[in-house]
């Protein structure tokens, strides 16, 4: 009897393994097939500007077909031309970021740990925000050449504000229990700063780390007007002058590419960097 009955008690055990598998895969195969419905306005969009292109309704000088732009993009990548700009344009933002990441930061910590410094900073932030790019352009000429430092600042400036904008708020929304508890605990300046303001301001942040990762790509294509002979703008701005639809689409094209890119590797971080928020955990 008791043989059998650990037989028969383990039997549904046995057999219940292929339901969870099968389960698991079902789950994987639905998942799978949701993500894959994003895809059909896309593809759709682009079957009918391919036909509507092949057909004449769509003239060549005012849209390439998406066959042609295809076409194009891989004669560039063979040439060369496409990797050389990308790598340009890489390079001026990743300057300009890096500059505008660290001032937007600091700052958000002198306009944010004090009401002094909020007086003293954040009036002069909101007025640069307002300020459009292409009248910025002169200036930046006047003052900095035509070299590539004022192609820099410029994206320096549009990464700042975001990153100022959100970190300002991460840390007046920090707990004030927990500024109270530094207290308790005799914390210094420099150690509230460390391990209470910047732990508790670090997903806003975040936010505003992407948002400026946005702005950085579309404020580069401001800054490369700047008598640029080299990057993505300038092969755009050349193209134009040759009403070559085709490469100014391609290019566009790498510019969205590059943007999800650097997003995803934000999402990336923000995930590992917000690990211990069950929010985060659950996606």
């Amino acid at each position: 009897m008791s043989v059998a009955g650990i037989e028969t008690g383990t039997a549904p055990h046995a057999g219940g393994a292929p339901a969870v598998r099968a389960a698991a895969v079902g789950a994987a195969v639905r998942s799978a097939g949701r993500r894959s419905y994003r895809w059909v306005s896309p593809v759709a969009v682009v079957l009918v500007w391919q036909a509507a292109s092949g057909s004449g309704l769509l003239p060549a000088r005012l849209l390439a077909a998406p066959s042609q732009i295809a076409a194009t993009a891989l004669d560039l990548v063979r040439s060369g031309t496409l990797p050389t700009a990308i790598a340009v344009s890489l390079e001026r933002v990743l300057l300009g970021f890096a500059a505008g990441a660290a001032a937007g930061i600091v700052l958000a910590l002198v306009a944010g740990l004090s009401r002094a410094g909020e007086n003293a900073v954040d009036p002069i932030m909101q007025m640069l925000r307002a300020l459009p790019f292409f009248g910025l352009i002169p200036l930046f000429i006047l003052w900095f050449g035509i070299g590539e430092t004022p192609k820099v600042l410029l994206v320096a400036l549009a990464v700042s504000f975001p990153l100022y904008l959100n970190t300002f708020s991460g840390i007046r929304g920090v707990d004030g229990k927990l500024a109270e508890l530094a207290r308790t605990l005799r914390l210094g300046r420099a150690a509230l700063v460390r391990h209470i303001v910047l732990p508790g301001a670090l997903p806003q942040t975040l936010v505003g780390l992407r948002q400026s990762l946005g702005v950085a790509w579309l404020a580069l294509i401001v800054a490369e007007q700047i008598n640029a002979d080299a990057g993505l703008g300038y092969m755009i701005n050349d193209a134009r002058e040759f009403l070559r639809t085709d490469v100014i689409v391609v290019g566009l094209l790498v510019y969205s590419a590059l943007g999800l890119l650097t997003d995803a590797l934000v999402r990336l971080l923000e995930r590992r960097a917000l690990g211990w928020r069950r929010e985060f955990l659950s996606r």
